[in-house]
């Protein structure tokens, strides 16, 4: 009995001090970020950024690979799915891993059970924007418009269950008013339509959008967010006219459940001094991050709430993909 207690208390004792030769040695090839939408996002704007950080604060080569499809799920699937050593590393926002459990009968993955948060990077608004040719110019005009047009004006999205999508169920619900949805393959397209007038308006993140809104592309006509963006002080947030109203986008990074305490700690600490430096907060705070404060314990809690709180708005809108 005492013999065999031994060779148990040896090989954890063996498991333990490779596992600490392993995180010594972290890491010891390019670590990858998967970005799960399409180039030019804001999710691929703030990760490209946080990947050159990271890469000087452990230190070590980042990459960004861009893995878009199917809302985001096919790559969170992979990272899920990738070996448990740290060398993949999921840059994902709320839409993708708050939203898709509820719109996507079997999305491939569990938000909670599959992944570790590494760290909350901020949140993001949406802004409501206009072709410059729609006869409202600000939030009180355009509320004023459509409600006395019920049905008559569109809205362009990413695609069904998107959340440029169920922002604008949530204003026909919250505001009485009723604009009809026009979904796209993807976020491209569909500003496409917008800048070029076929569509009038959409629900688009702020880093997205910016450049479009300087050069007067596009106007912007309220902030999803509680309060008004920095950014873009003049522009009210809509809750302001319409109470209740909140959709913000929060962009994070995680690693795959199941990679060692150590790495994981490892790459925590990286991250907070990542976010502490001051040139990363002031690019980030530049494309309308509002940079967030919180632990990866919180920010697990906070990630709860969002699934259990979009799976509300999903069932009263009733969007659904497969």
């Amino acid at each position: 009995m005492q013999r065999r207690h031994f060779h148990t208390l040896a090989t954890m004792l063996l498991a333990l001090n490779a596992s600490s030769l392993f995180a010594a040695d972290y890491p010891s090839r390019p670590i990858t970020v998967v970005v799960p939408q399409a180039a030019g996002g804001t999710n691929d704007i703030v990760g490209r950024l946080i990947a050159q950080k990271l890469g000087e604060a452990l230190p070590g080569n980042v990459v960004v690979e861009n893995r878009p499809g199917a809302g985001g799920n096919i790559g969170t699937v992979y990272v899920a799915k990738a070996p448990k050593d740290g060398h993949t590393l999921l840059m994902t926002i709320s839409s993708a891993q708050a939203i898709n459990p509820a719109v996507y009968k079997n999305p491939g993955f569990d938000p909670v059970k599959d992944f570790t948060p590494l760290a909350m990077i901020g949140s993001v608004p949406n802004v409501l924007v206009v072709n410059p040719s729609f006869p409202a110019r600000n939030l009180a005009e355009f509320l004023q418009l459509v409600k006395a047009n019920p049905g008559k004006y569109q809205y362009a999205s990413a695609g069904n269950g998107t959340l440029n999508h169920l922002l604008g169920e949530m204003l026909n619900g919250t505001a009485g008013v009723k604009l009809q949805h026009i979904p796209y393959k993807g976020v491209a397209p569909a500003m496409t339509d917008v800048i070029g007038g076929q569509v009038p308006m959409a629900f688009t993140s702020l880093p997205s959008v910016l450049q479009h809104l300087k050069a007067g592309r596009l106007v912007a006509i309220g902030v999803s967010s509680p309060g008004r963006s920095p950014v873009l002080p003049d522009v009210p947030a809509i809750g302001e006219q319409v109470p209740g109203y909140n959709g913000t986008l929060w962009v994070g990074l995680f690693a795959a459940r199941g990679v060692s305490p150590e790495i994981e700690t490892r790459l925590q600490d990286a991250m907070k001094k990542v976010l502490a430096a001051p040139d990363t907060r002031e690019k980030l705070q530049a494309q309308g991050v509002e940079l967030a404060n919180v632990t990866p314990a919180q920010f697990t809690t906070q990630l709860q709430e969002d699934i259990a709180r979009w799976a509300r708005i999903v069932k009263e809108s009733g969007a659904t993909i497969d």
